[in-house]
């Protein structure tokens, strides 16, 4: 292996990065600017110039997948054996299950589904809808990775505005009566592995000599998602050494609601003084016109300066707009079968959702005109846990299916209508049209997903995949009308076998936006460009509104030549259909396109844009308030006082919920409540702001605060 021939095919920055003898090492490497090409080529050429030992090298990455596509790299640069890659999981297990042997100590057994065990623990109340297990697994595994123990996780939780699934006091007890089931039982969970390594390398010095010996040349790729459990691990596994390097883009952080921190990248300077930080700025995989939109959307919100294109100029971005959903999945099919001409494979071309249930609206509509194609990352529905609960209960089920199926369509319905309130100001549908009104804001492959925070993003996307799964149910019946659940299940299946095995080598992909990171296409459709869904209707702080962005970028990010863009007026869930209205990142990217043809500057169009989506939301602001109360600034001191005094009310009924305080009432609502001083509940319902649902739920508290100070 020829140190200066690994070198040929590298622009400087990249020879640079490969090269430099800086450690610790940090390299931000934007999309298509060959990340994984230059972490390959610095542990070979490492190797081949005798500075690290390839038994010596461990290289650390997040998915099975991912470690074995370096492994293969590294094969084809001479590598073939020697070099450790693997999961930090992977690499955890391995070493304990080495100190366990040694130790004579027995080994626990791993506990790969948690669901029966968080189950028996959520209290149940008589007539309130129960809690999905799923939703509370996803918080603990997000405490877990931020290292926040049961005793800390309410008040933690309420710092970082989770939304859990109970309140946060009962959310604690599930989490601690979790850990302590398993204990009894001899279990550890994957995140377990973690901890107990990291302990075990803090605690024991022999057993981390070992360890740090075995490994002294540690690389790291996709750093932006290394959560704090993770990092505590690595800091464990380096030791007061500095040979590290780390690979990551801050604009692909897209894990933070998993409990991911991208600012161990961004300030990776200060976690190791000394560091040398490079930056490849060189994108090779998208044509200048689609670089100049993707760099657009993500303009003046990330570190680091914008991608320079090093492809021919192509075709721009095309932006087309359906009636609904339905004609939406039609017209991608057709454009897909389109586009696909002589010589060319199916696999050239990706169809790219937020959400699951796009996707299989979307795979459906390929599979009705015959396009061979493939869902990736789980995207699969029935490959989702909640979808495969549902049909064990619809086989399970004494009534008639037809019945059995309305019962789950009614729970899944009344779901949202019970999440929906319309004169809710921070309810999904009245987020929608408030954000229509500020002129468009409208509303995880095993390790990688679940992909859809609001109440959280697990939960939000599994009401949709149970909403698509009653759409097919009812497709069933209609060809069916005395099918039955087994019927069912055996013809839903069949069908993702077909899928399977239609899709072959050469198929389209169907991927959300996060199963999509890390890969490419010369051709991508992305669908559901709207408000509500980009970003995700429950992304209302501005943390998470940031980490939407981020996502639109990557499935931007994707596409080599051509990229095309559409969105739905209107939209069905379950059987609940909405208007829409596009994204506002949608109007981002028609500023700069419309820029591009015009021979404006796009960045000047751009903020031409971004400050009129702001003007507008002012003036819709002032006018919220002007309908239904005095502005803060024009309180008489007596309303001022009862405004108070709801406000310490509200305080304490969102650290009871473990919720924002916006999320109980925000403050126009109780501007209103306190001018208007309402006596009953109707009066309370006829403010704005106030829905049947949070008068249920705050009404007769909130009007006992209006009567103990209305005379003050």
């Amino acid at each position: 292996m020829d140190a200066d021939g690994l070198l040929e095919g590298l622009n400087a920055d990249q020879r640079a990065a490969v090269t430099t003898d800086a450690a610790p090492l940090c390299i931000i490497a934007g999309a298509g600017s060959g990340k994984t090409r230059v972490l390959t080529r610095r542990i070979a050429h490492r190797v081949a110039a005798g500075t690290a030992e390839p038994h010596r090298v461990l290289a650390l990455t997040f998915t099975r997948k991912a470690a074995g596509e370096l492994r293969s790299r590294l094969g084809g640069l001479g590598l073939r054996d020697g070099v450790a890659a693997g999961t930090f999981h992977g690499i955890a297990l391995a070493q304990l299950r080495t100190r366990w042997l040694e130790r004579g100590e027995p080994e626990p057994t791993l506990l790969d589904r948690k669901f029966a065990l968080v189950a028996r623990n959520i209290p149940r109340r008589s007539g309130q809808r129960e809690v999905n297990p799923l939703d509370a697994i996803g918080e603990i595994e997000w405490a877990k990775a931020r290292r926040i123990a049961p005793q800390d996780y309410a008040d933690e939780a309420l710092h970082h505005n989770r939304r859990p699934p109970l309140p946060g006091r009962e959310m604690a007890a599930v989490y601690e009566r979790y850990e302590q089931d398993k204990a009894k039982r001899g279990l550890v969970d994957f995140d377990d592995l973690l901890v107990l390594c990291e302990r075990a390398l803090v605690t024991d010095a022999q057993f981390a000599a070992t360890q740090r010996w075995r490994f002294r040349h540690l690389f790291v790729d996709e750093f932006q998602d290394v959560n704090p459990l993770q990092f505590a691990l690595l800091r464990a596994w380096l030791g007061d050494r500095t040979d590290l390097c780390v690979v990551g883009d801050p604009r692909q952080a897209i894990y933070a609601w998993n409990g991911a921190d991208a600012g161990y990248l961004n300030e990776f300077a200060r976690h190791f003084p000394g560091a040398e930080v490079r930056e490849l700025r060189d994108n090779y995989r998208s044509t200048p016109q689609i670089l100049s939109v993707a760099n657009a959307v993500i303009a003046d919100r990330e570190v680091g300066a914008p991608l320079r294109p090093n492809r021919p100029p192509g075709e721009p971005p095309a932006i087309v707009e359906y009636a609904n959903d339905a004609n939406e999945a039609r017209g991608i099919a057709r454009s897909v079968r389109d586009t696909h001409g002589p010589g060319r494979p199916w696999s050239d071309q990706a169809v790219l959702a937020r959400t699951n249930a796009q996707a299989a609206l979307i795979a459906d509509a390929l599979g009705r005109v015959g396009i061979p194609h493939r869902v990736r990352g789980g995207a699969a529905l029935t490959a989702q846990p909640e979808v495969k609960e549902a049909l064990r209960r619809l086989r399970g089920a004494r009534s008639p299916f037809a019945v059995a199926l309305a019962d789950l369509e009614a729970e899944v319905s009344g779901r949202f209508a019970e999440e929906t309130d319309d004169e809710d100001p921070y309810s999904p549908s009245e987020t929608l049209r408030r954000g229509a009104e500020q002129h468009g804001r409208r509303a995880p492959d095993g390790e990688a997903l679940p992909t859809e925070e609001g109440e959280s993003q697990h939960a939000e996307q599994r009401r949709a995949n149970l909403a698509a799964l009653v759409q097919l149910g009812n497709d069933y019946l209609g060809l069916d009308p005395s099918a039955s659940a087994a019927g069912f299940v055996q013809w839903l299946n069949a069908a993702a076998r077909s899928e399977d095995a239609g899709g072959g080598s050469d198929a389209v992909e169907v991927a959300t936006f996060h199963a999509a990171k890390g890969l490419e296409w010369p051709i991508v459709h992305v669908a559901g460009v709207e408000a509500g869904l980009v970003p995700i209707g429950h992304a209302k702080t501005p943390d998470a509104e940031a980490e939407e962005r981020r996502l639109f970028y990557v499935a931007l990010t994707r596409a080599e030549r051509v990229l095309r863009l559409s969105w739905a007026a209107e939209r069905t869930f379950g059987s609940r259909s909405s208007r829409r209205q596009p994204s506002p990142y949608l109007l981002e990217v028609k500023a700069v396109l419309d820029a591009m043809a015009g021979g404006r500057d796009p960045v000047d169009s751009l903020t031409e844009v971004r400050k009129e989506r702001q003007r507008l939301a002012a003036r819709e602001g002032a006018g919220k308030r002007g309908r239904g109360a005095k502005s803060p600034t024009t309180l008489s001191p007596a309303d001022a006082k009862v405004f108070d005094a709801l406000k310490a009310w509200r305080l304490e009924q969102a650290r009871a919920a473990s919720v924002p305080a916006y999320v109980v009432f925000p403050d126009q609502t109780l501007e209103a409540v306190a001018a208007a001083r309402p006596r009953d509940v109707a009066g309370l319902l006829a403010l704005p702001g106030v829905g049947q649902v949070k008068a249920t739920r705050y009404g007769e508290t909130l009007l006992a605060v209006v009567a103990e100070h209305a005379g003050a």
